[in-house]
């Protein structure tokens, strides 16, 4: 139950984008110490952030077939202990961050679960630029754990925000065009519910993408990554835009299934090329 509470496949993927940030950020020995304590914070905050996530979402999700068997809506945890849970660890690792790690990876951290549960939630059912504003507290952990590692916001830093913040809207509308209906039917404001073409969803797909080959070749410029790293950037890139080409051109559940397993194959190999090839 927990598990499904503290949404474990996205939680993941923040603590590994934390992890390589840490790891890029960090100059000479890497402080393994300080390095499980951000992953700490990162996981309680993460997980809180999802269980409210949910709270907030909990009459929604009911009606959606991909949703309704989370712990809130099928019966198996309460209103009031999700709140609990949720703000407790939260709160936690806010106050974690702030007293084992340093006080601006908290403040980061803060802005991440305040941007995500409070503006990022409601917005799902008012606008279609949700998903956009979504991106910001999406792309944050990586530069939580660059600024966790060197005690400083940089130029660098920035530029692992902004690889996932451009990697997200391809991936996320890729999500909403194959559940469009679901979502529609759950009252949420997705560009897929009111793009009835497609033409406006498959433009912004493939444009964000030729925006994430551009900005992933910001570590290479900035040497924080290798040639080897450039190379798998660019074929990467260009496997990604192609995905996003063919769904632009034929918006169709094939083509939006294939850009989703894409999007999911690109980020870890490249922070992973990042990593290897680390200078």
């Amino acid at each position: 139950v927990l598990s499904e509470l503290f949404k474990m496949r996205l939680t993941t993927l923040v603590l590994l984008t934390t992890l390589a940030g840490f790891y890029l950020g960090s100059r000479g020995p890497i402080s393994y110490g300080l390095m499980l304590s951000t992953v700490l914070g990162a996981a309680l905050l993460a997980g809180g952030a999802s269980a409210l996530n949910q709270l907030l979402e909990c009459e929604h999700d009911a009606k959606m077939r991909r949703t309704q068997d989370r712990p809130l809506p099928s019966g198996r945890l309460t209103a009031e202990a999700v709140l609990i849970i949720g703000g407790t660890c939260a709160a936690a690792g806010l106050v974690w961050l702030a007293l084992a790690v340093n006080l601006m990876t908290a403040l980061l951290g803060a802005i991440t679960l305040g941007s995500y549960v409070f503006i990022y939630t409601p917005l799902k059912r008012v606008t279609t630029l949700n998903t956009a504003i979504g991106a910001i507290p999406g792309a944050l952990p990586p530069l939580m754990g660059w600024t966790a590692a060197r005690g400083e916001i940089s130029v660098e830093g920035w530029s692992l925000f902004a690889i996932i913040c451009f990697w997200q809207l391809p991936h996320f509308l890729a999500i909403a065009w194959m559940y469009r209906d679901e979502y529609a039917k759950a009252g949420f404001v997705m560009l897929p519910v009111v793009d009835a073409t497609g033409e406006r969803t498959g433009r912004q797909a493939f444009c964000h993408t030729l925006g994430l080959l551009a900005v992933s070749l910001a570590p290479f410029l900035y040497k924080m990554a290798g040639p080897v790293y450039l190379c798998g950037a660019l074929a990467l890139g260009a496997a990604f835009s192609w995905r996003a080409f063919q769904f632009a051109r034929e918006r169709s559940l094939a083509r939006a299934r294939a850009l989703f397993y894409a999007s999911i194959l690109y980020l870890p190999i490249l922070f992973g090329l990042m990593v290897i090839d680390k200078t």
